[in-house]
């Protein structure tokens, strides 16, 4: 099981009686906190800091130890810092500093200086977040009592994220085909990607998935078409075409348990082999947590990957988005989010129809797909760009609303939203930060889940809310391109 490790700092000054009540204390928190987190991962409390050896010795544990996902640090007494440095630079692995307490009162009778030097992390935390700060320790400060539901909320959002960042490490990826041609914002450089995030990005010919295809027997389509039939509404007579899809999607799955892939890419330029075009087949696949991006985008299908996992547990839908087009009625403006085919059912409002309709692109034959009106709620688009330099996340903060009229001749699935703070802001801000026309788009995460991410990466992020003010949004954007060229 994933854990993550509960440090506590001290010093040798105060004798083995404080040190065995702060470990002793420690012990309870970190059980405690190891109950509140236990669907995540693990909270292991692992030592008691009070030298530099102990110091450098834990954190290169935890940086080498493949199921720790992530440090928790807390100073329960002064702890000074300057024995900390060559742990923290050796620590590769996201760091919580958890500025908390044991006691949630003060003993207001009783408090003595004994009382005082033991319980001391309001000094010995700041302590710690100075040497922190000096090294450029990219971390999460969370303050507050540890029992508070607040305080156990933010901590358990440290370790989702934690948890996708680990997800990372060694993920691989599949490109059925390669970017669509001419395309300029699906691409990327899938060495950077793999040097900054772990994403192993490989081309693989359509003949792969075409072979296996081709080897699927009956009964191995017939117990798809079961599990079709539990899930989704069956309105069409074409039959042959779902079957065509399921026998992909069986494909597709053999593959990714062959290849060890967490995420895929196709494009509708490269389908040498197949009849049509995977819709149905991509769709159920991505519910089921695969990452995928049309048209070659192996950022978006990573990403989507990432954002899945780091959504579980939690209410609401996560997964592939694409921009469309936009109902722009004076003071009601709206974006309609849809795709060829490849929208997750995840994101629908009541039991999702299979329907089979011609796509009139790609040159191949009417493709099955599920059809259904998108969820509504608070949500965000979220999108990976490679400017050459770095990467950058574009996040915005919507607002999923119900389609205002029926569109009985769209024979695909869609949602709509409302950007904020309105479609004339939203939409410039996102167009201004090179923001992808394909996005994931979760009703599950926040705009601070994506800052965590970030933040434990070391991406570029730029977040599109209510605040956003187009003139601040500009300078911000030319702020970061000439950060990044003083950093080359």
């Amino acid at each position: 099981m994933k854990k993550m490790y509960f440090i506590t700092g001290s010093q040798d000054l105060y004798g083995e009686a404080v040190i065995r009540q702060v470990e002793k204390d420690s012990r309870e928190m970190a059980a405690f906190l190891n109950e509140k987190l236990s669907d995540i991962c693990g909270i292991e409390f692992t030592t008691v800091v009070q030298t530099s050896a102990e110091a450098e010795d834990i954190c290169t544990k935890a940086s080498s130890d493949r199921d720790c996902i992530g440090v928790i640090a807390w100073m329960h007494t002064f702890s000074p810092a300057k024995m900390w440095i060559r742990g923290l630079q050796a620590l590769k692995k996201p760091l919580l500093h958890l500025h908390t307490q044991y006691n949630e009162k003060l003993p207001y009778d009783s408090i003595d200086m004994d009382f005082m030097n033991l319980n001391q992390s309001a000094h010995g935390d700041r302590e710690f977040g100075f040497i922190c700060t000096r090294l450029h320790i990219r971390r999460e400060v969370v303050a507050g009592y540890y029992k508070h539901d607040d305080v156990i909320e933010r901590i358990r959002k440290f370790a989702y994220a934690a948890a996708a960042v680990d997800m990372c490490h060694g993920m691989r990826i599949a490109m059925f085909g390669n970017n669509m041609r001419d395309v300029a914002v699906t691409d990327g450089d899938r060495v950077e990607s793999e040097i900054k995030y772990g994403w192993n990005v490989n081309y693989y010919g359509i003949g792969d998935l075409v072979k296996l295809a081709e080897g699927m027997t009956e009964q191995d389509i017939d117990r798809k078409m079961a599990e079709y039939a539990e899930k989704y509404d069956m309105d069409t007579d074409n039959i042959a075409a779902v079957r065509e899809q399921a026998k992909y999607e069986i494909a597709i799955e053999r593959f990714i348990e062959k290849e060890d892939i967490t995420a895929f890419t196709d494009t509708f330029q490269d389908l040498h082999g197949l009849d049509q075009l995977p819709g149905l087949a991509v769709q159920n696949l991505m519910a089921k947590g695969i990452g995928f991006g049309p048209e070659g985008d192996y950022k978006t299908s990573a990403l989507g990957a990432v954002l899945f996992r780091m959504s579980e547990g939690r209410e609401g839908a996560t997964a592939f988005m694409e921009d469309y087009t936009y109902d722009l009625t004076a003071g009601e403006e709206l974006e309609l989010g849809s795709h060829m085919l490849e929208v997750s059912p995840v994101f629908a409002a009541s039991k999702p129809r299979i329907q089979v309709h011609p796509l009139g692109i790609g040159g191949k034959s009417d493709p099955a797909r599920l059809v259904f009106d998108g969820v509504c709620g608070k949500g965000i688009a979220v999108s990976m760009i490679d400017l050459g330099d770095r990467f950058r996340l574009v996040c915005a903060e919507i607002e999923l609303v119900s389609q205002p009229k029926p569109m009985p001749k769209l024979p695909v699935a869609r949602l709509m939203w409302k950007i904020c703070p309105s479609l004339p802001v939203g939409s410039a801000a996102w167009i201004y930060a090179g923001g992808a026309h394909h996005a994931v788009v979760s009703t599950a995460l926040t705009a601070d889940d994506i800052r965590l991410f970030a933040k434990m990466t070391d991406t570029e992020l730029v977040i599109i809310d209510e605040k956003t003010d187009l003139n601040a949004f500009e300078q911000q954007l030319e702020m970061l391109d000439l950060t990044a060229k003083l950093k080359r």
